[in-house]
């Protein structure tokens, strides 16, 4: 015989389950039913994938100050409404703009066996370019920041090239992400204090191919601006072998990217207003900008489309919430948190009403639980919920910065939390040009769009604070 179906089984659960507002949710016997309830819905309506692929679609190139970027903005604005929600505004910002322009250029120049081979690579987001003819350079290798900072007099008149890999041992990617990021942000600076010409880092990921990934980068004040790009692991070993072999390598690089003035940019806010106490609120969101390499679509595409889901799916189980539920898609996380900044200022009158902050930004790979600022008093009051989402394999808590966006509204005490997905396969995409729908699991996607769904459902039915 066939198996029920989800809407099946919701059609018996659903009934059964009192009005959430009649308890506080800590205290609700129905909290587990309630849960396999969001996930069930959040599975059979796959609707997650279908929005992150319409965003996907929409605005696959959403750089901070671009016209793609003020696509994604009106398509946002479109989903809130169609979604239902009130209260649909754009809450306006300044952003940087920067362009990458024509296409990088990376070759071999000598010795003259290996003239004209190819490395794939990236201008780092904030980079000034080369001359529109490029430049040529020796090349000169360094394990990371710190070796250029001990023994960088040999890269004077060069090419720096910042060879730092992950650490494999991290088991979780993000730990690995920390220790060698620091080589992309400071590295132009670094070599140019010793007279290099341009930087050249290895691309961070665990993984091998010829996707360089791209990312900001900053240059210090008084310290000669020079180019600064990234190429793809496997060109970065393949540099890194002909330096071991002896060879006096030259490279010609070429990069046309620009900084052009600020431009006025929005947040996208929505919101389900609350039936008991309408001036609490409970954040979600993501940011809706992305680095132009790929479609953005784990980065933050899938947080975007998970603060949407999650809010859709608390209205289909006919769920109204008690306090407001506010959906923001933030600007300008990738190169200056302007948009997490902006709506920390434009809302500094209500933070102290501010219950939780959720953000999704580690891609839209499998749930594993949360992270974030929440004391340990706090956190011993979401024990019901992580009893609750077992079923799930939702077990994971550890403190942390619960994400960049909503970082901002850390110092008026705004309990911060992230959704943590599994890390394993993260850094594959990141910032390259992988990152695209196709490498999105829906079910995956749908999973991590529930669990932020269970807990606005559960926090919202508390009764105080998690201050």
């Amino acid at each position: 015989m066939r198996a029920p179906s989800f809407a099946t089984l919701l059609a018996v659960v659903l009934p059964s389950i009192p009005a959430f507002a009649q308890a506080p949710a800590a205290a609700a016997p129905d909290l587990g039913a309630r849960c396999r309830a969001l996930f069930a819905r959040a599975l059979e309506d796959n609707r997650c994938h279908a929005i992150l692929a319409d965003l996907c679609a929409t605005a696959p190139k959403r750089m901070s100050g671009s016209a793609g970027y003020a696509t994604a903005v009106e398509w946002g604005r479109q989903q809130m409404l169609a979604l239902g929600f009130a209260n649909v505004r754009l809450e306006p910002c300044m952003v940087p703009h920067w362009e990458r322009g024509a296409r990088e250029e990376l070759s071999i120049a000598a010795p003259g066996a290996f003239a004209g081979e190819k490395l794939a690579v990236l201008a780092l987001g904030g980079s000034v370019a080369t001359a529109p003819t490029g430049l040529v350079g020796r090349v000169v290798e360094f394990k990371g920041l710190g070796d250029l900072r001990e023994n960088g007099a040999r890269a004077k008149g060069a090419i720096a090239f910042l060879n730092q890999p992950l650490d494999p041992t991290e088991l979780d990617t993000f730990r690995a992400y920390g220790k060698a990021v620091g080589q992309r942000w400071a590295g132009a600076s670094e070599a140019a204090r010793v007279g290099a010409i341009a930087v050249l880092v290895r691309s961070l990921t665990l993984r091998l191919d010829d996707h360089p990934h791209t990312g900001s980068m900053g240059y210090a004040d008084g310290v000669p601006q020079i180019p600064a790009a990234a190429i793809s692991t496997r060109a970065a070993e393949r540099l890194s072998a002909l330096l071991a072999a002896g060879h006096a390598v030259e490279l010609k690089l070429a990069l046309h990217c620009r900084t052009l003035p600020d431009e006025p940019s929005f947040n996208v806010v929505g919101e389900l207003v609350g039936t008991a106490k309408p001036d609490e609120i409970l954040v979600v969101g993501g940011h809706l900008d992305a680095w132009d390499a790929g479609d953005g679509a784990h980065d933050d595409g899938a947080g975007c489309a998970q603060a949407l889901e999650s809010l859709r799916l608390i209205r289909a189980l006919g769920y109204g919430p008690r306090r407001t539920l506010r959906c923001v898609l933030f600007a300008n996380e990738e190169f200056g948190t302007r948009g997490g900044n902006a709506y920390a200022a434009t809302h500094a009158d209500e933070l102290a009403k501010h219950v939780l902050a959720l953000e999704s930004d580690r891609g839209g790979f499998l749930p594993r639980g949360f992270e974030g600022t929440l004391n340990d008093a706090a956190r011993a009051r979401l024990a019901p919920l992580y009893e609750a989402l077992a079923f799930a394999g939702i077990a994971h808590w550890e403190p942390g910065n619960g994400g960049v966006d909503i970082g901002p509204m850390k110092g008026a005490g705004v309990p911060l939390v992230g959704l943590v997905p599994d890390s394993q396969r993260y850094f594959d995409v990141h910032h390259a040009a992988s990152d695209v729908i196709e490498n999105v699991h829906p079910r995956e996607l749908a999973l991590g769009a529930a669990a932020m769904a269970a807990l606005l459902h559960y926090v919202d039915g508390l009764e105080g604070t998690l201050r």
